[in-house]
């Protein structure tokens, strides 16, 4: 579990892909306490597991559906990429909390500024925007941010000076494309709703009868 709170730009160092599969190693600098293998890191909100360490190098192994469904599979040598430990026990939770498991894509349509901060305008898919409610939580790249507006195929959220200046966004330009995860929490209460809707017996003429219907 991760909460949207950006430790480190790291950088790309190289990802080769082979077998239906990928090898992605990153230069991550020193951490303290050291980052080991076997543990979980959101890079770009995606949560992968630590397979290897070579110095300052770490590599992971990437299956070729994230690849394919995230924007790891576009990142090349000299990218950066915003990168979070797994929140442990007694952690404050600055931001909410991230799966680091990918809803998908989304697009930057526009960027713009509201005094100070940065406005982000993304584009994506209904099935994604079904799940974004203004005041909401979204995770864009891993960065745990509050959802300003929802129109009909966008949302917009704020950026403060010092999330845009320490993550990787800060260079972030419209087309580029973005990883989407939407609250873990809403996901859990629309399945229960939607549970209840399909065991329920009350029908439309029972609710007339009680007087809830016209």
């Amino acid at each position: 579990m991760f909460t949207g709170i950006i430790q480190k730009v790291g950088e790309v160092a190289a990802l080769q892909r082979s077998g239906g599969a990928g090898r992605l190693a990153l230069k991550a600098g020193a951490w303290t306490p050291p980052v080991a293998p076997g543990e979980s890191l959101a890079i770009e909100g995606v949560c992968l597991t630590v397979a290897q360490i070579s110095g300052e190098v770490l590599h992971f192994d990437v299956l070729e559906e994230t690849l394919a469904k995230t924007t790891l599979g576009g990142k090349k040598a000299g990218d950066g990429v915003n990168l979070e430990r797994a929140v442990r026990a007694g952690d404050f939770l600055g931001g909410h909390i991230v799966s680091g498991h990918v809803d998908g894509p989304g697009e930057i349509a526009r960027l713009g500024h509201a005094g100070a901060d940065r406005v982000v305008e993304v584009r994506c898919g209904a099935e994604i925007l079904h799940g974004v409610v203004p005041k909401g939580s979204i995770a864009i790249n891993g960065i745990s941010l509050t959802v300003v507006a929802v129109a009909a195929n966008t949302f917009t959220v704020h950026i403060i000076p010092h999330t845009w200046e320490h993550t990787s966004l800060r260079v972030a330009r419209a087309g580029d494309a973005v990883n989407l995860e939407t609250d873990i929490l809403g996901k859990y209460v629309e399945r229960q709703l939607a549970a209840r809707g399909k065991k329920s017996s009350v029908t439309l003429d029972q609710l007339r009868a009680a007087g809830f219907a016209d």
